[in-house]
């Protein structure tokens, strides 16, 4: 049985032939390709005694191609032409222009400097797309640990075995209420003076909920909302258009649209910490590190 004889042509002596053909001169053909002129002979005379004919005749200083040469230049000039493509995205890739960005985030912050982050990272990136979702933290924690989304974004996450937790800054949880409401003449709130003048509550199962029941626990005040929510978006929208009185982390409290609330401070503290999420042993993407930075920045500039 015949076996088929390996092909033993070199890419690299085929990149050298094709760019003499492009310049006709081993000097400029060196210097494109970073080497000597001694060499660009050396890779052509090589490439001449596997092929089994000449490419060249030499005219003065200029390498005049034969009709061999030619006709199997127009056999891998395309195949060259893919690889110029290929290391032009490559580059492109490198330089963070190209390519898809996977972004999920909780509501308090996705619904407030997650937006500003984007617009500075898709600025000068007309070719990168990203694909953006707002889901609970359960979710986000998912995602970022199974690599369905590069970077998360949450409030008051600690640590987690599934994903890497970078602590971005922390704030107080705050407390919203009508400009008329009797609190709102008070410089700080606490747990006994929501519970006499009713308050909404966050959901004790999630995270800003338990802290905030601990909060009323540690101040000896029993944790009875009048409504109990998911979300302090929610819960802001409440006390806008009722008596009661919400507590809900500073980013909710300082994108509200089109809201008149009084924001006062809440004792005890309650402390809160925007975090990062990203995979563990997974180092970012070119893209995702840049996000991170435009993230990193707009956190900076918040009051």
């Amino acid at each position: 049985m015949k076996v088929a004889r390996r092909n033993d042509l070199s890419l690299r002596l085929l990149e050298v032939f094709g760019t003499l053909m492009l310049h006709h001169t081993t000097v400029r053909t060196a210097e494109e390709l970073g080497i000597s002129q001694p060499s660009v002979s050396s890779a052509i005379q090589q490439l001449e005694r596997q092929l089994g004919f000449a490419l060249f005749e030499r005219s003065k200083k200029r390498m005049l191609p034969t009709p061999d040469a030619l006709s199997l230049f127009e056999e891998i000039e395309p195949m060259f032409e893919q690889l110029r493509r290929v290391e032009s995205r490559v580059r492109d890739l490198r330089g963070g222009s190209v390519g898809k960005l996977r972004l999920m985030a909780t509501p308090p912050l996705g619904h407030s400097v997650v937006p500003g982050a984007l617009l500075s990272f898709l600025e000068d990136r007309a070719d990168v797309t990203v694909q953006y979702d707002v889901r609970r933290m359960e979710n986000v924690i998912e995602a970022v640990a199974t690599g369905t989304a590069d970077i998360g974004l949450c409030l008051g996450l600690d640590s987690h075995p599934g994903v890497s937790v970078e602590k971005m800054r922390t704030d107080r949880m705050v407390a919203l209420m009508r400009m008329d409401h009797p609190l709102a003449s008070l410089s700080v709130v606490t747990p006994a003076d929501v519970v006499e003048n009713g308050f909404i509550g966050l959901d004790r199962a999630s995270r800003l909920g338990f802290l905030m029941q601990s909060a009323f626990d540690s101040a000896g005040v029993a944790y009875t909302p009048r409504v109990e929510v998911r979300y302090c978006h929610t819960a802001a929208v409440l006390a806008q258009s009722g008596s009661d009185v919400a507590i809900v982390d500073r980013y909710t409290a300082s994108f509200l649209p089109n809201m008149e609330l009084a924001v006062r401070a809440f004792d005890p503290a309650i402390t809160v910490s925007a975090c990062l999420l990203t995979r563990p042993g997974r180092p970012l993407s070119r893209l995702a590190a840049d996000f991170r930075q435009c993230f990193i920045l707009v956190m900076t500039q918040q009051r």
